[in-house]
């Protein structure tokens, strides 16, 4: 990896100024959480943004600050309530690790945020660039902010070779961040860091004549720019069988709290089948959908009780125990229910035909 030169002191003034001016007049402004946030918001915002395109998540941080308005009100919510809310979403560890950052705040921290990143940090969830960003954009004061745009923006301008997330290359980003951070209009530069990523710096097809740096950046003026930084070997996505029981009495339907460890972490779920083999005496096929995760492909099979299947002897064979580990619920109910996103779907498209 090749390292870049040091930074003199007049760059360092005038790169701050650069972008700032750029994001007053070429910037995003009209985010729901650009107005006078809360560090809650932040939080919340910046949670909501991992690894999710900000038009996705505009309507979710809409609808969750009007049921959480503040830290107070999430810590009080049920597991259920909060998964239900941010179901659809994806990664639901994040809706969690807030949960317990709100309850944290309200019982560690006697309800108040604090400014400084390394404080900040010891909130359950909080990392080095969400305690970044609620420094800048909540209290406007100086942090160093790097997410993957910011990183590729980093690595085209200053000639950082390697992979985003490599070790050295994070480093070495994070070290001029922390170098770039000017003293004053810190809303304003972290903005125009993230806006220059997102909208100008973009992976494939950056806009490099609009940019306020390309007169300093060493991929546009070397024409790297396809090489900074070092693409990523892709690989082909893997597809599973997924296979689920589908009970219903009556308007209930059966559902299972899945465990702690794999997908859709503790939301309710149609019981799992962990064998593919089907005895059609037992079971007859009831449907399939299909859904795509970040690592894999899911196609899942979803099967019924045969006309002479005893249900509780079905359960006790499955070893689903209905006392312990799931229940039937009604149809009325299931929009207070946290469910993984393609169960809902395949719920409610079951349920509308049968109707």
């Amino acid at each position: 990896m090749n390292n870049p030169p040091p930074l003199s002191t007049g760059f360092i003034d005038n790169f701050a100024r650069r972008v700032v001016s750029w994001q007053a007049s070429h910037g995003r402004h009209d985010l729901p959480w650009q107005q006078q946030p809360t560090p809650y918001q932040v939080l919340v915002s910046e949670v909501m943004l991992q690894q999710t395109q900000v038009s996705t998540v505009i309507p979710y941080y809409q609808r969750w600050l009007a049921q959480f308005p503040d830290a107070e009100s999430l810590a009080a919510a049920t597991d259920d309530e909060v998964m239900a809310l941010w179901q659809g979403l994806g990664y639901y560890a994040r809706a969690r690790n807030l949960k317990k950052a709100a309850s944290y705040i309200c019982t560690e921290l006697a309800h108040q945020v604090p400014q400084q990143p390394e404080q900040l940090r010891e909130i359950p969830g909080v990392g080095p660039y969400t305690a970044g960003a609620i420094t800048n954009f909540a209290y406007n004061k100086p942090a160093a902010i790097v997410d993957g745009n910011i990183k590729r923006l980093f690595c085209r301008l200053f000639g950082i070779h390697g992979q985003l997330a490599s070790t050295p290359v994070t480093k070495q980003v994070w070290q001029l961040a922390e170098q770039l951070t000017p003293a004053t209009n810190n809303r304003s530069y972290a903005q125009g860091l993230l806006d220059l990523g997102a909208t100008i710096c973009k992976p494939r097809s950056p806009l490099c004549k609009q940019c306020p740096l390309a007169s300093d950046c060493v991929a546009f003026q070397q024409d790297l720019i396809h090489e900074l930084p070092t693409p990523k070997v892709r690989k082909s996505t893997p597809t599973k069988s997924g296979f689920f029981l589908w009970l219903m009495k009556e308007d209930k339907i059966y559902l299972v709290r899945r465990p702690k460890q794999g997908i859709w972490s503790q939301l309710w779920c149609l019981p799992e089948l962990s064998s593919p083999q089907v005895d059609k005496q037992v079971l007859q096929e009831h449907g399939t959908f299909k859904h795509v995760f970040s690592h894999y492909k899911l196609n899942a099979h979803v099967y019924q009780p045969s006309a002479t299947t005893n249900e509780q002897q079905l359960l006790s064979m499955l070893g689903v125990n209905e006392e312990l580990h799931g229940s039937y619920v009604a149809v009325s109910e299931l929009a207070a229910v946290g469910l993984p996103a393609p169960i809902r779907s395949y719920l409610e498209a079951t349920i509308d035909a049968l109707q």
